[in-house]
């Protein structure tokens, strides 16, 4: 995964009180990575919920949205300090956000990218060491080593 996600496209203890404050820090901090607006990222997120949440249960979401002008499709992970409902589908409040976003005209690769998250994410190992890490260090550690194993 260290092809989307960058050390700093890590967020270790996400403060949110919401699903809408979870989603505007994960804009905000896409913003700062991308150089993108951030209400415009937000509002792709904002949208996409609208259509189903994006929150795949056992205290994970995976918010996406697709934005003109990026250069490929990204990453930003998440752990939450204090898990927020995200309307997930087992109703479970969400911990751990991994958001990604793609070009426009990015259709295979968006997709791709969705499920090479979502699998890395149903590993409840991985997960459970994701919620155990103790730096963005590690959890970039965790993310981009993990796939790679997996790859093997």
């Amino acid at each position: 995964m260290n092809d989307l996600i960058t050390p700093e496209g890590i967020l270790p203890n996400l403060r949110a009180g919401s699903k809408k404050q979870a989603l505007q820090e994960l804009a905000r901090k896409a913003a700062e990575v991308t150089g993108q607006h951030e209400r415009a990222i937000f509002d792709v997120l904002v949208e996409r919920e609208r259509l189903g949440t994006t929150g795949v249960g056992r205290g994970i979401a995976i918010p996406h949205g697709k934005l003109p002008g990026l250069p490929g499709v990204l990453a930003i992970f998440a752990r939450l300090e204090k898990p927020v409902d995200f309307d997930a589908i087992d109703e479970q409040p969400v911990d751990l956000m991994c958001l990604l976003l793609a070009p426009e005209g990015a259709g295979a690769d968006h997709l791709k990218a969705l499920a090479r998250v979502s699998r890395l994410l149903r590993d409840p190992v991985l997960c459970e060491k994701l919620r155990g890490a103790e730096s963005a260090d590690a959890l970039y550690a965790l993310l981009a080593h993990t796939e790679q194993s997996h790859a093997a």
